[in-house]
């Protein structure tokens, strides 16, 4: 029986067609080490998964590259057939190598048979949402995404793909994206320390489309942890609760994907972004990312 707890922080967001919790869980950590290969620990990687929806979390985030495939195919063991009001988000335009590296395939044939894999990998028909990723790694990088956009919409008339979205996308390729279909979702670096984005974001929430930002933690300065840290104490809380609690306190259109493999981990995550924050509590932690 899953530890009650209170209604999820943030309220809902409409993601296209669908209405969609702001809190979401992403699944790249139910993969093994390196994300590649089984979990440890099988048992308790379903168990996450079925808390999600016990939890009334109606996003999951994956991506046929997470093993390659283990999280797919986990979602599938666990969920299927899936509530209605569950929609798994995924993401094409990478794959693995022997080495753990995350070699672009971007390709139309490369993104062709990504889908076919995730489809049949999350036993569905249909995805809901497919997100381009874009860039090398973690970086961003110039350039059109015209061809292999092009493909996912072609894949959307054969009515494979229903919404699509762009992930490590600098702002002229959001722009270019949007000029070739319409998009629903940008997913990108974001955080407290790392706010590239601002404008990009705003833009977004005027055009009713949602900023899923990933590494809530990633890449601070030890100078500006303590000064989370710091925060944090003071409200009886930790760094990651109050860094997401920001983030849904950023703005409407952001929507959480904290990933974890423990489903006490997961109860913690929720309770944690519903933290309020008081003005003194924001006026600090606006300046870890040099805006006072």
């Amino acid at each position: 029986m899953s530890t009650t707890v209170p209604s999820l922080p943030g309220g809902t967001w409409t993601l296209g067609d669908m209405t969609v919790t702001r809190f979401g869980y992403g699944a790249m950590q139910l993969a093994g080490p390196g994300v590649l290969g089984p979990p440890a620990d099988r048992d308790g990687a379903l168990a996450v998964l079925r808390e999600v929806v016990d939890l009334g979390i109606t996003t999951i985030d994956t991506a046929g590259a997470y093993g390659p495939l283990v999280t797919n195919e986990l979602i599938r063991e666990a969920l299927h057939p899936y509530p209605e009001s569950l929609h798994v988000i995924t993401k094409a335009g990478a794959t693995r190598d022997e080495h753990g590296g995350w070699p672009v395939a971007r390709r139309p044939d490369q993104l062709r048979q990504q889908i076919e894999a995730d489809l049949k990998s999350l036993g569905l028909d249909t995805l809901d949402l497919v997100q381009l990723r874009l860039g090398s790694g973690e970086r961003r990088l110039e350039g059109s995404l015209a061809e292999p956009f092009e493909t996912l919409v072609d894949l959307q008339q054969q009515g494979v793909i229903r919404h699509f979205g762009v992930s490590n996308a600098t702002a002229a390729q959001v722009a270019e994206a949007q000029a070739i279909a319409p998009i629903v979702s940008v997913q990108n670096l974001y955080n407290l320390a790392h706010r590239d984005d601002d404008e990009l974001i705003d833009k977004l929430a005027a055009e009713n489309i949602a900023y899923v930002p990933y590494s809530p933690l990633g890449g601070f300065s030890p100078l500006q942890s303590t000064a989370l840290s710091a925060v944090a104490a003071r409200l009886g809380s930790t760094p990651s609760s109050v860094a997401l609690a920001w983030l849904l306190h950023r703005s409407p259109n952001i929507l959480l994907i904290p990933g974890t493999s423990s489903a006490a981990h997961l109860r913690q995550n929720v309770v944690g972004a519903g933290l309020s924050l008081g003005a003194q509590d924001l006026a600090e932690l606006e300046m870890i990312g040099g805006r006072a």
